[in-house]
């Protein structure tokens, strides 16, 4: 594990997928991430790197060859090397190699900065094409929020403010892991969900082409929250494992495939394409209160 911290908030970090365990703010002694109980769901925040989401029978092609990966791709199991580390900020790097390779066909460099400012995380993904040709991939982030925050509150006492008024449906997800192909009611002209353990019987919350690009965790029954910037990432996922104490907020630059994909990587919704020697960067910041 790995340690930053600055005079207000503390961040712990495991090597293995550069995973952000804990978020503490120091004068409140709060730590806002969930603690992974295994026996409801043993993460913390996973990154999601080839891919968001799953694929149909988890294979996709590429110039005329299969290959498999599973749901949210690899980076999340993979140990990350340090690249950086100051008293506030440290950077984690993953590169190709011949294991991944053999599932996807790319060079490159991942790396996950996390640096605090005041009472702030930002977590900043940076993708580098080290190949000679076009590189497809997805990346998103997959952190879990403990809910309820503080003691003597209740999950039904929190909720989610959009930064927009959004009339935005939901995507179901198929049984088998995939997007259906219509989607169903969910916020109607209104920047605000009520957060209930019922939201996320069926798997979670897709949202596509929302307006808003920040999402407040709120309560009426404590001054306790965070503030959550994710510009840039045209998907959001919101979920929790059934009956769970926990929120995660998923900004997603992707998205698991759709029951009617052709499997085609190239062709796959919300794929990015960044030519050979370029770098992609999207970054999330979380603001402690």
């Amino acid at each position: 594990m790995f340690t930053i911290e600055n005079n207000q908030i503390k961040a712990v970090i495991n090597a293995k997928g550069a995973e952000l365990t804990q978020l503490i703010h120091k004068e409140h002694q709060l730590d806002y991430m969930w603690p992974g109980d295994p026996a409801v769901w043993g993460k913390h925040s996973p990154v999601l790197f080839p891919i968001v989401g799953t694929l149909k029978n988890n294979t996709y092609f590429y110039n005329g060859q299969s290959y498999q990966l599973p749901r949210h791709g690899f980076a999340r199991d993979k140990q990350f090397a340090i690249e950086h580390q100051a008293a506030d900020s440290i950077t984690f790097l993953l590169r190709h190699d011949a294991e991944t390779l053999t599932v996807f066909p790319f060079a490159f460099e991942f790396r996950i900065r996390y640096t605090l400012v005041e009472n702030a995380l930002a977590v900043a993904y940076e993708v580098v094409n080290t190949g000679n040709e076009w590189m497809y991939f997805s990346v998103g982030a997959h952190p879990a929020f403990k809910i309820p925050l503080v003691p003597g509150t209740d999950y039904t006492d929190y909720y989610l403010q959009f930064n927009q008024k959004e009339t935005t449906p939901r995507w179901p997800i198929s049984p088998d892991g995939l997007i259906e192909s219509s989607p169903s009611p969910l916020l109607e002209n209104t920047d605000r969900l009520p957060l209930k353990k019922e939201l996320f019987q069926k798997d979670a919350l897709v949202l596509k082409g929302m307006s808003s690009t920040i999402v407040t965790l709120g309560s009426g029954k404590t001054s306790h929250g965070f503030r959550f910037d994710y510009p840039g990432f045209p998907f959001l996922g919101i979920w929790a494992a059934r009956n769970a104490d926990f929120v995660c907020i998923e900004p997603w630059c992707g998205i698991a495939d759709s029951v009617t994909t052709n499997q085609q990587l190239p062709e796959k919704e919300g794929i990015n394409k960044l030519v050979a020697g370029e770098t992609f960067t999207r970054t999330w910041t979380i603001t402690l209160f």
